[in-house]
């Protein structure tokens, strides 16, 4: 047992004791469901964290360790939370203040130095062929006394620009007005997520003052993350955009049908920002929009965690695979990069003639 002062303030005091321990956590947390072991919960997690905080369990404790690595992040505790509990601040700390030094994962500690300098992944994404517009726009406020703003700006994203450039490609062929400036980084959530929460705010600080006027982003986890450092009024994901553009029609064809579709959520973007509405109304405008019972849990790529706990990811992953293949689907939608990623790669090791795409490229393919 440690002292109570070494380990003060790991958390802030009004958001870890809002828990009231009711348990409506519970069945929304998909590593509860997998172990049915109440230490593997949001209400459990909570309570290691306050022995943490108080010196009852020295930072060394290895459930302490296990249990802030299997944590999705996922934040499917925070809607159905009646005390609000911001269970995603609370984790963010946690590991903060649990993979100092050499205890963080070796994965997470490599993933986010090679985003925290910009030069490579803007030449990858160059190399890739990211998608490419004019500077920001100068728009009106209505306000003739009023500086002018600048217009809405396309983000590109890090690791995604690489990854999918296909993604920003498909979203500006569908609302060209979105500007694409070459000068801007990454957000952050990666550093957030993994230990890292000064240095996450920091970058979407800089982000911010790179694109200074709307930020549209096809990364749901992105988007939480700008939204909660520079505010919600500043950030838009891809298929809120549209939604107030007006800009989806057409359908998708397969073999002369509407296109059989089905949305995986992003958690962050669910969870955090209560996006969900709009990507589901995109789809059902050009597809036969089908509900999979598991849409709005974890797929089980939570950021990091399919690269950090392989194993448990498969095992949270496994379940919507079933789901999906049993729905008849052409195309499963993603709205987040790590989403589309582990999805890919689930289908592709069941060899399952069902295609994984994000919203950004499904909507490309309309025609009219």
């Amino acid at each position: 047992m440690t002292g109570p002062d070494e380990n003060r303030l790991i958390f802030d005091p009004e958001t870890l004791n809002r828990c009231i321990s009711c348990g409506f956590c519970l069945p929304a947390c998909p590593t509860y469901a997998l172990t049915g072991d109440e230490a593997s919960s949001p209400r459990g997690r909570i309570t290691l964290m306050r022995a943490l905080e108080d010196g009852t369990l020295p930072p060394d404790d290895p459930t302490l360790g296990e249990q802030s690595s299997f944590c999705l992040g996922c934040r499917a505790c925070e809607p159905v939370c009646p005390a609000g509990v911001r269970y995603g601040e609370l984790l963010e700390d946690w590991r903060a203040h649990q993979w100092r030094g050499r205890r963080r994962p070796l994965v997470a500690r490599l993933l986010t130095a090679a985003v925290r300098v910009e030069w490579p992944y803007r030449i990858a994404g160059r190399l890739r062929r990211a998608a490419t517009g004019p500077r920001p726009r100068r728009a009106a406020t209505g306000n003739p006394g009023a500086r002018r703003q600048d217009g809405p700006a396309l983000m590109l994203g890090c690791f995604e620009r690489t990854l999918f450039p296909k993604v920003s490609r498909s979203a500006r062929e569908i609302a060209p007005d979105l500007a694409v400036p070459k000068a801007q980084g990454c957000c952050g959530a990666l550093h957030a997520h993994n230990g890292e929460p000064a240095t996450g705010r920091r970058m979407a600080e800089r982000l911010g003052r790179q694109l200074p006027g709307l930020i549209v982003t096809t990364s749901g986890g992105c988007a939480a993350h700008l939204a909660s450092v520079i505010g919600r009024e500043r950030v838009r994901e891809f298929s809120e955009y549209l939604a107030g553009q007006g800009r989806v029609s057409g359908a998708v064809l397969v073999s002369g049908r509407r296109a059989r579709t089905a949305l995986q959520d992003s958690c962050h973007l669910r969870n955090g920002l209560g996006v969900w509405r709009e990507p589901r109304a995109a789809l059902a405008a050009v597809s036969d929009l089908v509900e999979l019972p598991s849409a709005a849990r974890c797929c089980g790529a939570a950021g990091t965690y399919s690269l950090l706990r392989p194993a448990d990811s498969r095992r949270v992953l496994d379940q919507k695979l079933d789901e999906i293949e049993a729905a008849g689907l052409d195309y499963v939608i993603a709205v987040n990069p790590g989403c589309l990623r582990q999805l890919q790669q689930g289908l592709r090791r069941r060899r399952s003639p069902v295609r994984a795409l994000h919203l950004a490229e499904f909507l490309a393919l309309a025609t009219t």
